[in-house]
């Protein structure tokens, strides 16, 4: 790994303020834009779909790119690179399943956490307010959620993070658990909060083994574009809603599904890559 063409950085809480910091000056950089323009054409662009979206993946770009300079560079000598090589076709069929048994397990659980009562209520009813404000034209959503997210989100949680933390000496596991968490806290409420913690870490694994983002990408991007479906369909990010059945079946589905993949990912599959 010395003579590695992938930088051997690591990630500490000065990283984690550096990536904060760029995403605070990449949003407001869009900020302060939009209101030049509304002041110099009478436009607010706040009101165009597409806006979000750029705001978005210009706070991303910028937190990746100050990490990349101000952290990488100095430490390494080398810049920022990952690793986006394919595996083999047997190992896609065996992530995706897990993958979906994992969103029913996560599903189960978000349900047992309430949105009524004096404090949840009005909790969950906020989340929900600000989740039809963000409701947009279904090929911004699209974009922003399928693509934009997965690259974005998995270069910094599991690139970054996961990675810059095992460099470091972490255990796998731990790498894998604080990067995972980290991922659920960054979503604000605990309905996300608990998908984002239980698929984050199928997605850290993946990437563990497989020594390549371009899985969990596709992994993420996977589930994102299955709740995509299901609210422009449904109105719901149930599958159990859409598909009319017991929360306890989609629990029991996901476990085994879950159950027999993870097994055959972890045990019998034989990833034909190395990271070099």
């Amino acid at each position: 790994m010395e003579n590695s063409r992938y930088p051997k950085f690591t990630f500490t809480w000065i990283g984690g303020l550096v990536l904060v910091a760029g995403l605070f000056i990449g949003t407001m950089a869009v900020t302060f834009f939009g209101s030049f323009w509304k002041i110099a054409f009478r436009e607010n662009l706040e009101l165009k779909d597409w806006f979000l979206m750029l705001t978005n993946a210009v706070g991303f770009l910028t937190a990746i790119a100050f990490f990349d300079f101000f952290i990488v560079r100095p430490s390494t000598g080398k810049k920022l690179n990952f690793n986006f090589s394919p595996t083999n076709f047997y190992t896609y069929l065996l992530i995706f399943p897990m993958m979906l048994g994992m969103m029913f397990i996560s599903e189960f659980i978000t349900s047992l956490i309430p949105i009524t009562g004096p404090f949840w209520g009005k909790y969950y009813e906020y989340f929900a307010q600000l989740m039809e404000q963000l409701t947009f034209e279904p090929v911004i959503m699209i974009i922003m959620t399928v693509i934009m997210a997965p690259i974005f989100e998995e270069i910094i949680f599991r690139g970054i993070i996961q990675k810059g933390l095992m460099n470091k000496g972490v255990d796998p596991k731990r790498a894998i658990f604080y990067a995972s968490v980290i991922f659920g806290v960054i979503h604000g409420n605990p309905w996300q909060f608990v998908g984002a913690v239980l698929l984050g870490g199928v997605l850290g694994l993946v990437y563990y083994k497989t020594k390549s983002l371009l899985l969990p990408m596709l992994l993420h991007g996977f589930n994102n574009l299955c709740s995509s479906m299901l609210v422009t369909y449904t109105k719901s990010e149930s599958f159990a809603d859409a598909l009319k059945i017991s929360e306890w079946v989609i629990l029991a589905v996901g476990i085994v599904l879950f159950s027999l993949f993870y097994y055959l990912f972890m045990k019998k599959n034989k990833v034909h890559y190395a990271e070099i």
